[in-house]
């Protein structure tokens, strides 16, 4: 499948690589970017093995957005900030708005296991902890808040989705809208109260507090052949004229028999006013598995999965997993992004 080739890769690629210090000695990956008094800050989802399958968050800062260095030597934030030393930090993004940065980040409180097949998901299994029965039902993936005055020090703040139900890909807004809080979600599979049915797509609710949230309401469901079985929102909504710009990806299913996946990803435009108005959403993914790194990796091939953007000086700084292996970096002019979504 073609896809228009508005990002180009960085020839540095993959930008961040594994090693340094054990609790990233396996894999970095899904980092949240922010761009804030003249420097790049990236905030890498990392894992020191697979088995168990334990991620934490580290801090790396860079001057040029392409050479980045940690900040810390430690993770900065951890499972146990969390609530549970055997659990799991996983895909954060980072938004400042005021004089707060705000990471939403997925929480596993037991982390998996798992074993890379090299063709597809890998198998995973309910690791043994002291005190848990390893009852998927109570291991859900739920998406927490937390907060930083000095985008180093981090702390939980509070919880944005219930504890029983599958939601993760939750991005929060970089500024206000109405006065409150805005929050794409992508609840899976799950029948409750507060979903209904359950839902492949992304959902958007508000808060007033970050507490009490708004009935979600469904923005975008999976409809194209490359979006396949679920779509997820992917970086921080970025304001333009225009609106506000969300980059997304799908997940194609090419071999259910040994769960050969693609994540590619598109991209919509959303009312300033009112983002649960879709105004133009790209039929073709904008970018897709090409280059090796993007190909083959230790975790699951054919991964492209942005959850990191910043524009500096019109340019938008795309910074993406692969193949939940690595980091790379593609650019892009905002303007060009814009107009391929509205065509």
């Amino acid at each position: 499948m073609k896809h228009r080739e508005l990002f180009h890769r960085h020839p540095a690629n993959p930008i961040v690589t594994p090693g340094l210090y054990p609790w990233r000695a396996a894999a970095v990956y899904n980092p949240a970017a922010l761009y804030d008094e003249g420097r790049f800050y990236l905030y890498e989802r990392a894992a020191g093995s697979l088995r168990p399958n334990h991620c934490v968050i580290g801090m790396l800062t860079s001057d040029d957005g392409v050479h980045f260095t940690h900040a810390s030597e430690e993770p900065v934030f951890t499972p146990q900030m969390a609530g549970s030393k055997y659990g799991s930090v996983q895909d954060p993004r980072v938004v400042r708005i005021g004089d707060t940065c705000y990471m939403t980040y997925a929480y596993r409180p037991y982390a998996w296991s798992v074993s890379p097949t090299g063709v597809g998901v890998p198998q995973a299994w309910e690791t043994e902890y002291p005190g848990f029965d390893r009852d998927s039902a109570k291991n859900q993936t739920r998406s927490g808040i937390a907060v930083s005055k000095d985008r180093r020090h981090w702390e939980h703040r509070c919880w944005a989705t219930p504890e029983n139900v599958d939601d993760r890909d939750v991005i929060l807004f970089p500024e206000k809208i109405g006065g409150r809080f805005a929050l794409l979600r992508r609840p899976r599979h799950q029948v409750t109260p507060e979903v209904g049915s359950g839902c492949d797509g992304i959902l958007i609710t508000f808060s007033g507090d970050l507490s009490t949230w708004t009935e979600p309401v469904a923005i975008a469901m999976p409809r194209e052949s490359w979006e396949g079985n679920r779509i997820g929102g992917s970086t921080p909504p970025i304001r333009t004229r225009q609106g506000w710009l969300v980059f997304y990806h799908g997940v194609e299913t090419e071999d259910p028999t040994v769960k050969r996946v693609v994540y590619r990803m598109g991209a919509m435009l959303l009312d300033l006013d009112d983002p649960t108005r879709v105004i133009a959403r790209t039929a073709r993914p904008i970018m897709e598995p090409r280059e090796y790194y993007e190909r083959f990796g230790l975790y699951i091939p054919n991964v492209v999965f942005p959850t990191g953007a910043v524009v500096k000086e019109g340019v938008v700084y795309l910074y993406y997993g692969v193949c939940d292996t690595a980091i790379a970096l593609a650019t892009a002019r905002l303007d060009d992004v814009v107009r391929a979504v509205r065509d």
